[in-house]
C-alpha cells in the first residue's frame, strides 16, 4: 500500500494506491489526563465532550509557530503533537485496510516550507518509510499529479479547479505546453478575494444566495472566454452543490465539470506510487508552487571549450537542491550566472569578488555553492579555495541572495 495525505489545519484526508475508501480526519488531537491515551479526529471531539481531556487543533499552524500545549500535565511542542497525529492517522488507516506498513508516503500541503518538510519527513521515517520514498508537495503539485493520472482528453487543454474549503476559496489552473524535446506542465493558483465565504453561511437561504453570487463573480473573472478541456470542483463547500445553482449553471455550459473531494490526497498517492518506479510515468517539466521557476546556468571554459553548466533547472524541487562547482576566474572580478525563466526571459546575475586575494591570472580558485531557501530565492556562497601549496586558502567568502 502506498499512501497520499492531504494535510491541512482543519482536516486531513488519506488515500492510497491501490485505491481503497479514503479516510477523513479533523486535524485535532487530545489526551486523557490520567493515562497516556491519545485520540484524534472525531474520536478526539467525542472524548473531549465526555471526559477530562484537553483538545488541540490547528496542528500545522501550531508547529510552524513553535507553539506548545499542556495535555495531562505535560507540555508538548507543536512538532511533537503534529507528528503524533499523523502517525496515529496513518496507522489507523493501514489497520482499517488490513495493512501494517506503507512503502511510500507523499504529503500534500497548502504551502510547504523547510520546517514542515523536515517534521513530516521525520514522521514518515518513524513509520518505517525510506527517505527516498517520502515527499512533501504543495496542493498545486498534488492537483497536477491527480490530473495527469486521468485520461488524456481531460487534460489535453486548460484545466481549471475551484477549491472551497473552510479556510478559503482558491482557483487553480493547469496547462500543458508541448515542446519539441520535452513538454511542460504549468500550474498556478489564486486565492480569490471577491468575498469571504464562511461555510456556515451556506446553511441559510440568504447566505447561500450571497455565496452563489460571489462564486459567479469569481468564475466570470477567472474563466472569461477561455477554452477548457475540463473543470473540477473540490473542497467541503462543494460536497453539496444545491446552494450554488447560478454558479453551476454558468460553469456547465459546454464544459466537462467533475466533482472530486480527494484531489490532493489522490494526487499525492499517485506521486508516491511513481517514486517506487524505475522510470517515471510523468515525463514532464512541472512548474508550480514548490518547484523552481527558472533555470540557472554558468558559462565556463572546460578543456579549452566553452560550455554551459546547469546548476539548477526549472521544475526542480527547491528544497534540498544544492549545486557545488569549483572555478578559476580568468581576467574577471565577478562570478556570473544566467537565470532564465524561458528562452526569451534571460538575465545575468553577478556576484562580486571584491575582497578576494589578488593573485596572478588563473591562480585564484573559488568554490561556488548554490542553495535555495525557497522557490523564488537563490543563495550563492563563493569561497576562496587557495591554489595548491603555492597559495593556501585565505578563508575569504561572500554570500548573496538573489530573487529568481
Amino acid at each position: 500500500m502506498i499512501v497520499g495525505i492531504d494535510l491541512c489545519d482543519e482536516y486531513t484526508r488519506i488515500d492510497c494506491v491501490p485505491e481503497e475508501k479514503p479516510r477523513l480526519y479533523p486535524t485535532v488531537i487530545c489526551r486523557r489526563r490520567e493515562e497516556d491515551a491519545w485520540f484524534i479526529g472525531e474520536d478526539a471531539y467525542a472524548h473531549n465532550l465526555t471526559e477530562d481531556c484537553v483538545l488541540v487543533d490547528q496542528l500545522v499552524s501550531q508547529m510552524l509557530k513553535n507553539g506548545t500545549a499542556t495535555l495531562g500535565g505535560t507540555r508538548y511542542e507543536g512538532r511533537e503533537l503534529l507528528k503524533r497525529f499523523v502517525r496515529e492517522a496513518v496507522q489507523q488507516f493501514l489497520k482499517e485496510n488490513g495493512e501494517t506498513k506503507t512503502e511510500g508516503i507523499v504529503f500534500s500541503v497548502r504551502k510547504s516550507g523547510p520546517k514542515l518538510i523536515t517534521v513530516l519527513g521525520e514522521c514518515a521515517q518513524e513509520l518505517g518509510v525510506e527517505k527516498e520514498h517520502v515527499r512533501v508537495i504543495s496542493h498545486s503539485e498534488g492537483f497536477v499529479y491527480y490530473i495527469m493520472s486521468q485520461k488524456k482528453e481531460i487534460w489535453c487543454g486548460t484545466v481549471g479547479m475551484f477549491d472551497l474549503s473552510e479556510e478559503r476559496l482558491r482557483y487553480y489552473e493547469m496547462k500543458l505546453q508541448r515542446g519539441a524535446r520535452e513538454s511542460t506542465v504549468v500550474c498556478e493558483y489564486e486565492n480569490l478575494e471577491e468575498g469571504s465565504i464562511s461555510l456556515d453561511i451556506l446553511n441559510t437561504p440568504a447566505g447561500a444566495k450571497l455565496a452563489d453570487k460571489i462564486l459567479c463573480s469569481c468564475g466570470e473573472r477567472m474563466m472569461q472566454k477561455k477554452l477548457y478541456s475540463s473543470v473540477f470542483l473540490t473542497g467541503k463547500g462543494f460536497e453539496n452543490r444545491d446552494w450554488a445553482e447560478g454558479f453551476m449553471k454558468m460553469l456547465c455550459v459546454k464544459r466537462r465539470v467533475y466533482m472530486e473531494t480527494d484531489v490532493f490526497a489522490k494526487g499525492a498517492a499517485y506521486l508516491a506510487q511513481d517514486l517506487l518506479r524505475d522510470k517515471t510515468a510523468y515525463p514532464y517539466t512541472i512548474l508550480c508552487d514548490g518547484r523552481l521557476q527558472s533555470t540557472v546556468t554558468m558559462n565556463v571554459l572546460r578543456k579549452g571549450q566553452e560550455t554551459s553548466v546547469i546548476l539548477a533547472a526549472a521544475g526542480d524541487s527547491w528544497y534540498g537542491r544544492e549545486a557545488v562547482l569549483d572555478v578559476i576566474p580568468d581576467h574577471q572580478d565577478t562570478v556570473d550566472f544566467i537565470v532564465a525563466a524561458d528562452a526569451k526571459k534571460k538575465r545575468t546575475v553577478s556576484v562580486s569578488l571584491d575582497g578576494f586575494p589578488k593573485r596572478e591570472d588563473r591562480t585564484v580558485k573559488v568554490r561556488i555553492r548554490i542553495t535555495f531557501p525557497d522557490e523564488r530565492t537563490m543563495r550563492v556562497n563563493v569561497k576562496d579555495q587557495g591554489f595548491g601549496e603555492l597559495f593556501p586558502s585565505t578563508g575569504v567568502s561572500v554570500m548573496q541572495e538573489v530573487m529568481i
